[in-house]
């Protein structure tokens, strides 16, 4: 059976909606933040998905998240789940907090030497977050790619030494696409609150098979309003 690990970005929080850079500081779900997670929990279950392990990361807005999904699924307390600090979000350092617009559109491309975020790697943003940071909090960008790669590499092998089957991990906008560049070379992703990213593991390798999934989402958003009715 092969591994799939279905990775999730949280759900729509305070600092998402007033659009400022979350990072390691930590708001919770909006009402329609919790909503919408709800809409992904029941589209999962209704898609007849199983799964044998959960992990989130140790913030409040992905532990919030998992809580609503494993209620849905009917998982809660049914299934191994812990907090895994690695799959956390970057942290922007003495940043976080600040206006997406300043630190993305502005600082960052302005310290990289460059005209827009879109002739930015990841690596690149790193870097230039590290420069900025004032507080010593932020990491180096060998810290970032070494502690994401081992928490969902040792969530892989773990699962394929039990068998396979699904895990569902709850992470960070940021992260996720960080982890789609590491594994596929793929730049600048932006993942909608809600989506899920795919990766199979199968004899030691990655294989992305969805990035930023809202479909399972809409099938939890058809299911409820059918039944509203």
């Amino acid at each position: 059976m092969a591994t799939d690990l279905y990775l999730v970005r949280h759900g729509r929080t305070m600092f998402n909606t007033i659009h400022r850079a979350q990072g390691w500081s930590d708001t919770p779900l909006t009402t329609q933040g919790q909503a919408g997670i709800r809409e992904l929990g029941i589209g999962l279950r209704e898609k007849g998905l199983s799964f044998h392990r959960a992990v989130s990361s140790d913030l409040g807005r992905t532990i919030m998240t998992m809580d609503i999904i494993l209620t849905e699924l009917g998982l809660k307390g049914e299934i191994p789940y812990n907090y895994d600090p690695r799959v956390r979000e970057w942290s922007f350092g003495s940043n976080d907090g600040a206006y997406d617009g300043d630190l993305f559109f502005g600082l960052l491309p302005r310290l990289a030497g460059v005209e827009n975020l879109e002739e930015m790697s990841y690596e690149d943003m790193a870097k230039a977050i590290y420069q900025a940071d004032t507080a010593g909090w932020a990491e180096t960008w060998e810290v970032l790619r070494d502690r994401l790669l081992a928490g969902i590499t040792d969530l892989a092998e773990k699962m394929e030494k039990a068998g396979g089957g699904n895990a569902i991990v709850v992470s960070h906008g940021m992260s996720i696409g960080t982890i789609l560049y590491l594994l596929a070379g793929q730049r600048f992703v932006a993942l909608d609150n809600g989506s899920v990213t795919r990766l199979r593991y199968e004899n030691g390798q990655f294989t992305v098979m969805e990035v930023g999934d809202l479909s399972y989402r809409e099938t939890g958003r058809a299911y409820l309003e059918k039944n509203r009715s």
